[in-house]
């Protein structure tokens, strides 16, 4: 019988096959088409009109969720005005407005002038274009530190810029930190929604070396990159939002020893770079985000500059 010689290209060929069949599909589909990307949603929760309809719910986490039956804060009232509304990111849950509007008359019952509101949420949460990673459920706000402006028009307010109470040298507050700094971040830590506020190390450790009465807010001040002009309140999950994912415990004690201490070696400063222009990115939402975004709402007619809030419509 005639035997068949195999060539070096035959033997390479079936050898390629044979590893193929041995692979299984994963290997083997390699020269597929990998998968797209997700396309980002930060742009499309930054641009719905208003509020979703329905009872006020905060639904998934601070960093990636939605919420239904929003409110806007008032752009002036007692003790405060909120800064930047051209953002439109006044809204917040009915909690935290309540909670604002508090804030403020108690910053105005201790003479310490007007607190200056920045960002919240957006009118249904979500991720924002720029800016902050978290601040999507309703339950987060920023509040500046500096006291030194009295209520002035809003397109006064558009232009305001933070005053930084860092010293990053030193990693200690500035000379201009003073005690009504001091007390407006007892003031915002006291109130028993709270349950961290998020402030730059040299400031926590300010005001762990303040002398106070009652020391037991301090527990909430934790230290974090950046907030050196401003602090970031958080509010806790508020009733009626089962959908709503609290974060863990924060450890026992003020937080003033070796836990702040271990922060001031590692202190730099953080700067925005959007410029303003946005910066499309993907967050996984939980599920039911996707019917919010898409839901029937209101729509809250332009904030001017003479007439304050308008009625929603």
């Amino acid at each position: 019988m005639r035997r068949l010689a195999v060539g070096p290209t035959v033997g390479i060929l079936a050898a390629a096959l044979i590893a193929a069949a041995l692979a299984g599909p994963a290997e083997a589909g390699s020269h597929k088409k990998k998968p797209s990307p997700p396309a980002p949603n930060s742009i499309a929760w930054s641009q719905v009109s208003g509020p979703a309809l329905g009872p006020a719910q905060s639904i998934g986490g601070y960093a990636a969720g939605c919420i239904t039956g929003a409110q806007a804060l008032p752009g002036e009232g007692t003790g405060y005005q909120v800064i930047r509304m051209s953002r439109q990111r006044y809204y917040g849950h009915p909690e935290l407005i309540d909670y604002l509007k508090g804030f403020g008359r108690k910053v105005a019952a201790a003479g310490l002038g007007t607190a200056l509101i920045g960002d919240m949420g957006q009118a249904r949460g979500g991720p924002m274009s720029f800016g902050h990673a978290s601040h999507q459920i309703g339950l987060d706000a920023d509040v500046w530190l500096r006291l030194d402006h009295p209520p002035m028009g809003r397109n006064a307010r558009e232009s305001l810029t933070e005053i930084k109470y860092v010293d990053y040298g030193r990693v200690r507050v500035t000379e201009d930190w003073s005690e009504r700094q001091a007390q407006l971040v007892r003031i915002a830590a006291s109130d028993p929604r709270v349950t961290r506020i998020f402030v730059n190390p040299a400031i926590k450790l300010a005001m762990c070396r303040h002398s106070w009465p009652d020391r037991a807010f301090l527990r909430k001040l934790r230290p974090w990159h950046g907030h050196d002009g401003h602090m970031h309140i958080r509010l806790g999950c508020p009733a009626g939002s089962p959908q709503c994912e609290d974060q863990r415990d924060i450890p026992d004690g003020d937080g003033c020893g070796d836990e702040v201490e271990s922060w001031l070696g590692s202190v730099y400063p953080v700067v925005e770079r959007h410029n303003g222009k946005p910066q499309p990115r993907y967050v996984s939402m939980p599920p039911s985000c996707s019917a919010v975004l898409r839901a029937a709402g209101t729509r809250v007619a332009a904030m001017d500059d003479s007439h304050g809030e308008k009625a929603l419509r």
